[in-house]
């Protein structure tokens, strides 16, 4: 514990301007890359359109941004060194803020802890330069320069060497950077940004074009790869004055931690505890255990209805009406997911490819003798009626294969095709106009019986069971007031609550479905979600839990043969339900192989 010596009275002294920079410099500059995302912010809010970032040292020995906006004019480069100097906002309404910046502390701090030099042309003037290091500036001075600023902050931390032992290594500072650099590029795709480190270019994104989604196709195709939007969902939705848009990953396009999940508030790279839980809410019932979703969401707002001066680093805000605004993810996410119908992820098909052991290619690669030319539908199947086996039920073994017979004229062009045979009593073959899709009868019935038996729960309410002897339990007055205020909601779930006098709460009645119910261990959990997200989905959780196991049991099992016209039903109800793609458990619920890749793997392409 702190505490001055006794008997000698503390007194209060103001501190230097150097060192209350320094202070200041420890809350906005953490790293190499806070450093970067300041600049860049800054670049952002000067109207540029093309950024260059270099680094050197993972930033610890040079950083510089160079951007082609407004620029700065002789009598603005002192007053930017200077500490809440900015042209951001004027100080009148502290909510209205729609840039990036505003607190004007950014470079005052940098030129605290490190060596700074500002060179800036605007429009219409000349160019001009300063410098300032360890805090202390220099004059003025002409100098040589394009349209816009050229920031460049040498041996950061130098003024402050003990900050400097908490660095990590040249690569992992290298990689923060470029991490921060494509989180913003992911929210400006018509600006364009390249990074380079010791001179090598690591990351770059040229300004894209066209309308608003597809332009961030586009620049997230660079940047989280072409697997991540081939297998999205697109999020558009607006609730009062809320608006949602972005890209949601497939439940089976899932991730092992949280490092594809990027949320942006008017534009702004946020890591906020309600957005996230939101995220994880609108995903609850479609992942499997210790699977992470991906998404990148765009939540947009009247700035007047959220805080972004809760922060220096301005990486949290505060929402005036947070349920409406997790609300929305949630609502959005699941209707989005739900309008994906049996979608599965494109990935799996390779993953299954290659799954496969083919022969190794010979030095040369066979030509077969047919290899231009395929035989017409008719000609094959005569020749494999010829081919086919005599029955002979004296020497018959059982199959491990079954094959249906189903006619020619299925429905080959419906998404999941017409279903060919049925293997190992499991697995569904289905052919398809381009391809093989493979289905995990299980896996998929149970998904729609529990998709049948949750819109059944919907439809009629949970029922409760009244208890013989009142559930009381006892908490303290803020817990008391937070769990009471969602009481109608919990009752709809069937937990019926009441208060018992003094900070102690009645449970009168509990889900019928739930036996075996800890009762003040549930209460406790949704309060702990109430406290860190504004919101539980814990009872739902739970509820969902019971219809998921209820429609495991009630499912066809794995092991039991169907008919031709069986398999057939039940890939038209996968079509027509929602979240089909994935079992309960977020498993897959099929494949989809490519007449190619198949092709490919007998050597018929190359």
């Amino acid at each position: 514990m702190n505490s001055h010596a006794p008997n000698i009275r503390p007194v209060i002294r103001q501190l230097d301007e150097a060192t209350s920079n320094r202070i200041a410099a420890g809350e906005v500059v953490e790293r190499p890359a806070s450093a970067v995302k300041e600049l860049v912010e800054n670049a952002l809010d000067a109207g540029a359109t093309r950024i260059d970032i270099a680094i050197e040292n993972g930033g610890k020995r040079l950083i510089r941004v160079t951007d082609d906006g407004c620029g700065m004019t002789a009598d603005d480069l002192p007053l930017a060194l200077s500490r809440h100097a900015t042209s951001k906002i004027d100080g009148s309404d502290l909510l209205a803020i729609r840039s990036f910046g505003f607190r004007g502390e950014a470079l005052p701090s940098l030129g605290a802890v490190g060596r700074l030099t500002i060179t800036s042309r605007a429009q219409g003037c000349e160019g001009v330069a300063i410098a300032v290091a360890g805090g202390a500036a220099g004059p003025v001075r002409p100098a040589a320069a394009n349209r816009g600023c050229v920031v460049e902050l040498r041996d950061l931390f130098f003024a402050t060497p003990a900050r400097l032992k908490f660095m990590r290594s040249d690569r992992a500072e290298t990689q923060a950077v470029a991490d921060t650099i494509r989180r913003l590029a992911m929210a400006e795709p018509w600006i364009g940004f390249s990074l380079s480190a010791e001179g090598r270019e690591i990351f770059r994104a040229d300004a894209e074009q066209g309308e608003l989604f597809d332009a961030l196709k586009l620049r997230l195709t660079r940047v989280m790869g072409r697997d991540f939007i081939d297998n999205t969902v697109t999020i558009d939705a607006i609730r009062d004055d809320l608006t949602l848009t972005g890209f949601a990953a497939l439940p089976t396009y899932s991730r092992g931690a949280a490092v594809a999940q990027h949320l942006y508030v008017n534009g702004r790279p946020v890591r906020d505890k309600l957005l996230t839980g939101a995220l994880r809410a609108g995903y609850m019932d479609v992942l499997a255990a210790g699977r992470h979703p991906a998404a990148v969401l765009y939540l947009t707002c009247d700035p007047h209805l959220v805080d972004v001066n809760v922060h220096p680093a301005k990486a949290e805000v505060r929402f005036r009406d947070p349920q409406a605004a997790r609300g929305l993810i949630v609502s959005a996410l699941r209707h989005g997911l739900a309008s994906a119908g049996h979608r599965a992820s494109s990935t799996l098909g390779d993953a299954t490819l290659a799954a496969f052991r083919p022969e190794p290619a010979a030095a040369q690669a066979r030509r077969y003798q047919m290899h231009d030319r395929r035989p017409s539908a008719g000609a094959m199947r005569g020749a494999l009626d010829m081919q086919a086996p005599i029955a002979d039920p004296g020497f018959a073994e059982a199959p491990s294969a079954r094959f249906e017979g189903v006619p020619d004229d299925g429905p080959q062009d419906a998404p999941l095709g017409a279903a060919r045979a049925q293997i190992h009593e499991n697995w569904i073959l289905a052919q398809t106009a381009d391809g093989l899709v493979i289905v995990d009868q299980h896996a998929a019935h149970e998904r729609l019986v529990y998709e049948r038996l949750k819109a059944q729960a919907g439809a009629s309410g949970i029922a409760s069971q009244a208890l013989l002897i009142p559930e009381i339990v006892e908490l303290s007055e803020a817990d008391c007031n937070r769990i009471l205020g969602v009481a109608d909601d919990l009752a709809c779930l069937g937990l019926v609550i009441e208060p018992f006098g003094g900070s102690a709460i009645a449970v009168r009645e509990s889900p019928a479905m739930l036996t075996r119910l800890n009762v003040p261990a549930l209460i406790r959990d949704i309060l702990d979600d109430l406290a860190d997200q504004g919101a539980s989905d814990r009872l739902r959780g739970r509820i969902d839990a019971v219809l998921s196991s209820m429609a495991c049991h009630g499912s066809v099992r794995a092991g039991r043969r169907m008919g031709a016209d069986e398999m057939n039903a039940l890939l038209r109800e996968m079509e027509r339900v929602p979240r089909s793609g994935q079992c309960n458990h977020g498993r897959p619920t099929w494949v989809k192989l490519r007449l190619a890749d198949i092709e490919r793997l007998f050597g018929r392409k190359e």
